[in-house]
């Protein structure tokens, strides 16, 4: 008995190393099925030309698949250039730097001088000149009152101009009201436009503005600028930008009032009160060929709310200061006007046959998709899929364990060979 049980142990052993060298060294392939059924053929064949359509003339020709791409890096400067004037001899608007009768220049309306990938030019402005340190009434906007126990002494008005003093006055605006008097630069400010539905810059939308863009494309070290080697210097002095133009839609140098025509505004609707232009700079090169055969297109957007119920448009404050009988001064400017922001976007693409051989790869695993539904159709679909069902698998139960030395005799009576390398 214990001899039997040993041997058993070493049968088993060798069963089982058998099984694994025998796994180690066998080969399964799918069983094919040639079904000639001209339906399945037809859709077979469809879905392939599909496939094959879409990697070759979308994937690799269309979206460039046989090219590596990399993405811009730019930098951009801008030179505004224009003349305005203002002669309202009607408005109060006396002192050094008054508006009754005065030229700006792009010292005055390009505030600040310089920014990065953007510049703003002032359209419109609330002018309050020759501010001082001294008390005087608040604007009846902030605070009024009724008697001095109304006006804190020494708090600051919300959202106002000054410090309280502890009196209240008549408005020197308007009688009929009360208000406290603060310790604050006076007068103070009259926060109203001059003119109403219209600017005091006439003018503004003839100026015009030279872009300069640099780029580069680091991965491939190409470098260009939108400044094209055809363009020489009396082309800029005199050229201006028009999108229809088969020249000069490459021209760096646009007009104000084209840019926000473009964006399908109307240039007074936006400068009485500011808005925001988006001026965008799209470079897409393909650098199989030269880089400087890349040239920019421009597009551009109104990127504010136009029709905003409140904090519509875009202003801001500065002052101009200056000393007068050893008394400092202030010219008070509330600069309404359009910012220009200048986005610069763009790929290139250079031949490599990694991104092509991937392309076709996957290209290749898609076409299984035809198989998938083909199987589908001749197995679920057609009125004969049992029988194409039958014939594609082949199902194979499981020996039990005590027929398993009687199907290894089995088979080595059986006369027909084996499909291995013992034949």
């Amino acid at each position: 008995m214990e001899m039997s049980a040993v041997s058993d142990q070493r049968s088993a052993k060798k069963l089982t190393c058998g099984a694994v060298v025998g796994a180690l060294f066998e080969y399964d392939t799918p069983k094919i099925v040639h079904i000639t059924n001209k339906k399945v053929g037809v859709i077979n064949r469809l879905c392939q030309l599909v496939i094959i359509g879409y990697i070759v003339g979308y994937v690799i020709v269309y979206q460039k698949g046989y090219q590596e791409f990399d993405d811009v890096v730019s930098g951009t400067t801008t030179k505004v250039k224009g003349i305005a004037q203002t002669n309202y001899t009607a408005l109060d608007m006396t002192g050094p730097g008054g508006l009754k009768f005065r030229i700006w220049d792009v010292a005055d309306y390009v505030i600040p001088p310089q920014e990065n990938g953007a510049f703003f030019v002032m359209t419109n402005v609330i002018y309050t000149p020759r501010q001082t340190q001294t008390t005087c009434d608040e604007d009846p906007l902030y605070i009024t009152c009724q008697n001095d126990s109304d006006c804190k002494a020494g708090e600051q008005v919300p959202n106002g101009n000054g410090i309280q003093t502890g009196k209240c006055i008549p408005s020197t605006r308007n009688a009929s009201i009360k208000v406290c008097v603060i310790h604050a630069w006076c007068p103070v400010e009259t926060d109203e436009l001059p003119i109403n539905n219209d600017t005091l810059l006439t003018g503004t939308e003839d100026f015009t503005v030279l872009i300069k863009n640099n780029i580069e494309f680091p991965k491939f070290k190409a470098k260009s600028r939108n400044i094209l080697d055809s363009q020489n210097q009396s082309y800029l002095q005199k050229c201006q930008y028009s999108r229809s133009h088969p020249v000069d839609c490459f021209c760096p140098v646009f007009r104000l009032g084209t840019i926000v025509d473009l964006t399908e505004t109307k240039y007074r609707d936006i400068a009485v009160m500011g808005g925001v232009i988006g001026i965008n700079i799209d470079w897409n090169c393909n650098l199989d060929h030269s880089i400087k055969n890349c040239a920019p297109v421009y597009s551009f957007t109104r990127l504010d709310e136009a029709n905003a119920k409140i904090a519509k448009g875009t202003n801001f404050r500065y002052a101009n200061y200056y000393d007068n009988n050893n008394t400092a001064f202030r010219d008070l400017y509330k600069a309404y006007g359009i910012r220009f922001i200048v986005r610069v976007t763009g790929k290139a693409g250079k031949f490599s046959i990694i991104p092509l051989l991937l392309n076709i790869g996957s290209g290749v695993g898609l076409l299984a998709i035809a198989t998938v539904v083909c199987d589908v159709i001749t197995l679920y679909v057609l009125e004969k899929g049992y029988y194409y069902k039958e014939n594609k698998y082949l199902y194979v139960d499981d020996f039990p364990k005590d027929e398993l030395s009687g199907s290894k005799a089995a088979n080595d009576n059986d006369d027909e060979p084996l499909l291995d390398d013992r034949a």
